[in-house]
């Protein structure tokens, strides 16, 4: 805990007195509902002294909590112990939303306080229709960081640098026209976007603004009569103001994104997504918003022929860096050299940033050891650091981008003499994520439809776990990105052609060791038949899985000849770009798997 947590609680809790507020939410997201943000945003973080990538604080007058789903219970509790901050652990049936645990604790008359700029549409009027209904004001324009946050980081001023072509497989002003002939079938003749990386697709532009994330910090207006980005004009370069101006795109101050929208004439009928938008954007809108479905989710999540040869490329320098990796962990732990978890990070940068394209990481790189393999989204820092010893199991979830692709992976490890329990754990795991691979499925199918194949081993032995099985993920863009994904939870979304989705099971013993297995896999045609189209998933991934952990007495033959197929394509796409030490390696570590 950091001791001057309780002391920016109490400063805030007398900026509320002063201004006549009760309650106060802080979501962890920005004007742009991103879910990784800059650390101008991090006001949730700043004030309780949790790191997670989701959750929100609620403060009141005397109590404070944060909401954290289950990824980050763990996590959550440790960070927050003698804050005075509580956990409220989210997904529980027992545990309320913060709508309603402030319709049960605050009175009528009451007043809760919210920036309108971090809240969307639809978060905005669920919270004010189910506040009103118990007689409780919602205020929109609080902003207390604004005055409490002395040394608050100014927004990100990096560089815009152009995606080029070659890379993105389609030009920008092709982009526009298609959006906005799908916004004209929604009623509207124009579009407005808050969202950083449907801005980054559609004007082939990124930057630096968000760690991992090479997003510009930005709106974007889009019409037929000319387009304009709302964006710091520091992060502007002359070759991408002319970039720009041939696709029909003008810059405006990034601020000046209300006022812009307020003047429009009447006649502009302005389509946004509502979970996506500020309800303060609402607002200045008024009567000229057209509340619709994003243009952008469908045409960014189905890659194009260019976008996914260059990932399957990407994949391969990936693989290569990854051999690097796990050889120089293994090495040194077998001959006594020190090593942490967050070496285990440094090692995994080191060699990707070395590989043709690499730009940066794609995520904060998950080495858990042992008990730290538990939480989910576990991030080494100073203070968890471990050692890690020849023994136990150790969990490395990692990504890079590369200007062709996006890589994101996990492999469990065993350091020494796996228990039965690990390998039978290891192995329920793996069976779900062959499932998974090995799917066919007609054209319309959801992800929610697929997810129990991941889970149902791991349920007839009463095991489970809590977090999705498989999120989209983009182009040199997000590592989490939609708008499929696969969730025991409903999703609209059908997988279609061109996804890249995440598959990634796992099981996570609290105290012990935590086990996830992942690849990334495109959705591809299979076949079509008199019953209609049906679809399957090209595994994209290169890298072997641990042949110590398998327990090949509860496998099938089927799901043996998986394995072995698999290593057998790592194989043949790696070795060719691999020295004879790393060849030896590969080879060991992807030899035929055979029943005991």
């Amino acid at each position: 805990m950091k001791p001057e947590i309780p002391a920016r609680i109490a400063a805030l809790r007398d900026f509320m007195r002063g201004a006549g507020i009760d309650a106060v939410i802080f979501p962890q997201t920005d004007p742009h509902q991103s879910e990784y943000i800059a650390d101008h945003w991090q006001v949730r973080r700043w004030l309780s002294g949790f790191t997670g990538s989701a959750g929100a604080l609620l403060v009141t007058l005397d109590q404070a909590y944060i909401w954290a789903d289950s990824r980050y219970w763990l996590q959550a509790a440790d960070q927050l112990k003698d804050t005075g901050i509580g956990v409220m652990e989210e997904g529980k049936p027992e545990v309320p939303t913060i709508e309603e645990w402030l319709c049960a604790n605050l009175k009528a008359g009451n007043t809760v306080g919210i920036d309108g700029m971090v809240f969307s549409i639809n978060a905005t009027g669920q919270f004010e229709k189910e506040l009103a209904a118990k007689g409780i004001r919602l205020r929109v324009d609080f902003d207390p960081a604004q005055a409490l946050w002395s040394d608050r980081p100014a927004l990100p001023l990096d560089k815009i640098f152009i995606h080029e072509e070659k890379y993105a497989g389609e030009s920008s002003s092709s982009k526009i026209s298609k959006i906005l002939a799908d916004a004209a079938n929604q009623g509207a003749n124009a579009a407005f976007i808050s969202d950083l990386a449907e801005i980054a697709w559609t004007l082939n532009i990124r930057s630096r603004d968000v760690e991992s994330n090479p997003v510009v910090t930005s709106f974007l207006y889009i019409a037929k009569d000319g387009s304009t980005l709302f964006v710091d004009e520091a992060k502007l370069t002359p070759e991408v103001v002319d970039y720009l101006t041939a696709n029909g795109v003008r810059t405006a101050s990034y601020t000046a994104v209300k006022d812009f929208l307020a003047a429009l004439p009447a006649s502009a009928k302005v389509l946004v997504a509502p979970a996506m938008t500020a309800g303060a954007v609402a607002a200045a809108l008024g009567d000229k918003l057209i509340a619709g479905t994003s243009p952008i989710a469908m045409l960014k999540g189905c890659k194009n022929e260019i976008q996914i040869e260059g990932v399957r490329r990407a994949m391969e320098r990936d693989g290569v860096a990854l051999v690097k990796s796990f050889m120089e962990i293994e090495k040194a732990l077998a001959t006594g050299i020190t090593i942490t978890e967050m070496d285990v990070a440094d090692i995994l940068t080191k060699h990707r940033s070395a590989q043709p394209l690499y730009f940066d990481q794609s995520f904060d790189t998950i080495a858990g050891y042992a008990a730290h393999g538990a939480i989910v989204h576990y991030s080494a820092s100073p203070l968890t650091n471990v050692v890690i010893q020849p023994e136990n199991l150790l969990l490395i979830d990692s990504g890079a981008s590369y200007l062709d692709g996006t890589t994101d992976i996990t492999r469990t490890i065993t350091l020494g003499d796996p228990t039965q329990q690990q390998k039978s754990d290891f192995t329920l795991v793996m069976k779900g994520h062959i499932a998974l691979a090995e799917a066919v499925y007609p054209e319309g199918t959801r992800g929610a439809q697929l997810d129990a194949l991941a889970r149902i081993n791991l349920w007839k032995h009463g095991l489970s776990y809590l977090h999705g099985t498989g999120h989209g993920v983009g182009h040199f863009l997000n590592v989490h990105e939609g708008p499929q994904r696969i969730h025991i939870t409903e999703n609209p979304n059908p997988l279609k052609p061109g996804m890249i989705t995440s598959d990634e099971p796992g099981l996570y013993r609290s105290g012990e060791y935590g086990i996830r297995c992942e690849n990334l896999v495109l959705t591809v045609p299979a076949m079509t038949t008199e019953f209609g189209r049906f679809l399957k998933f090209e595994v994209l991934t290169l890298f072997p899985f641990d042949l110590r952990l398998f327990d090949t007495a509860i496998m099938s033959d089927e799901e043996i000849k998986w394995v072995n197929d698999y290593h057998a394509k790592v194989r043949e796409r790696l070795l060719p770009l691999l020295n004879t030490e790393e060849q030896d390696w590969l080879t060991k570590k992807t030899e035929t798997l055979t029943r005991s």
